[in-house]
């Protein structure tokens, strides 16, 4: 049986701070009950990836495999996960990666285990470079706005329903941001985001009502304008580089009458403030509520084909082969803005 296994490769954080990754073989691992096997055709770079090799910011067991976004095909199928997928199904996932001790969950690799509740079909117009941009940044804004402890909205669907509600994403251009307003919108909110004026046009097209300059002095004043006489459901911070993102967030809760005292960020966790709830997003917590059903089962699947949700930011490929994993890391250090950077496989 051994014998019939693929041979499979990784890109190996060898220990902390190491770098470049180190490629070695890996082991083909066979899928549990409820997982897949993906064999990957694309992989992206997430800011979690860059601050793990270079920061040392999560405790990790090295040697280790990082990487959280996947797309290709899917060569192994669990029994559980047999009634929604089968061999050479095009998929995009959720890799866990860091979150856990086997190197076979990584993304940066041949071959990948993915939860199948992680997991989504991906429709034959869809490129695999676009794919890998969607899972992660889906999961982030995902965990943020429809977990039970955090803002609890409504869920998104095809035929959405007008709550009557508002809310604010800081930070619509981001990958997380830009998926955050596509989700917003398919569960029936009405979306207010900041962005850059270079951005405006990009998050309008994702259906936002409006959308301010983030760097304006008035922006807080502008928006709680903007709010009067509206049901605000919650804001999403997805702003992590900006210090004063969650204080201007704070301000327009604490500004708005008809507000959730509830606020959900990638960015730092802030106390309590007067009543207001600033709640940290840790995208992987999906994996063990039915909000993962809810996107990659229910939602994905039919918004993607239908193209009712997109990866909404540039996409820039790096190169090819897992050699280009670290080139792309490297990238990502210089900075960039609105873009997905992906290495093909």
């Amino acid at each position: 049986m051994a014998s019939e296994m693929p041979s499979n490769v990784a890109a190996w954080l060898v220990a902390e701070k190491a770098n470049p990754l180190e490629i070695k073989p890996s082991e083909f691992a066979l899928p549990a009950a409820d997982e897949i096997v993906i064999k990957n055709s694309a992989v992206a770079i997430n800011p979690i990836d860059w601050k793990l090799q270079t920061m040392a910011r999560f405790p990790l067991q090295y040697p280790a495999v990082l990487g959280e976004d996947v797309a290709g095909e899917v060569v192994a199928v669990g029994q559980n996960a047999a009634s929604r997928f089968r061999k050479g199904d095009r998929v995009a996932g959720f890799a866990l990666g860091f979150t856990t001790p086997r190197a076979c969950d990584g993304g940066y690799q041949q071959y990948s285990v993915v939860l199948a509740r992680l997991a989504s079909h991906i429709p034959e117009n869809l490129s695999f470079e676009h794919a890998a941009a969607i899972p992660l940044a889906t999961a982030t804004a995902a965990a943020g706005l429809f977990q039970k402890n955090y803002l609890a909205l409504h869920p998104p669907s095809m035929n959405p329903t007008p709550t009557g509600q508002t809310l604010l994403v800081w930070g619509g251009a981001s990958s997380v941001g830009s998926s955050a307003v596509q989700l917003a919108v398919a569960a029936g909110y009405e979306v207010f985001t900041t962005a850059s004026p270079r951005n405006f046009e990009r998050v309008k097209a994702l259906g936002v009502a409006q959308v301010f300059d983030y760097a304006a002095d008035d922006v807080v004043k502008q928006i709680v304008t903007a709010l009067a006489g509206k049901k605000l459901a919650g804001v999403l911070d997805v702003i992590n580089k900006q210090g004063d993102a969650i204080s201007k967030c704070v301000e327009v809760v604490r500004q708005t009458p008809e507000a959730r005292q509830v606020i959900s960020t990638v960015g730092p966790i802030l106390p309590k403030l007067e009543g207001i709830e600033t709640i940290g997003i840790f995208a992987s917590t999906i994996k063990d509520n039915e909000v993962s059903r809810v996107i990659y089962e229910d939602f994905l699947p039919a918004a993607l084909k239908g193209g009712q949700y997109k990866a909404a930011v540039d996409i820039r490929v790096v190169g090819h082969g897992l050699e280009s994993i670290q080139t792309a890391l490297d990238e990502y250090a210089k900075g960039v803005s609105a873009t997905k950077l992906v290495v093909t496989l």
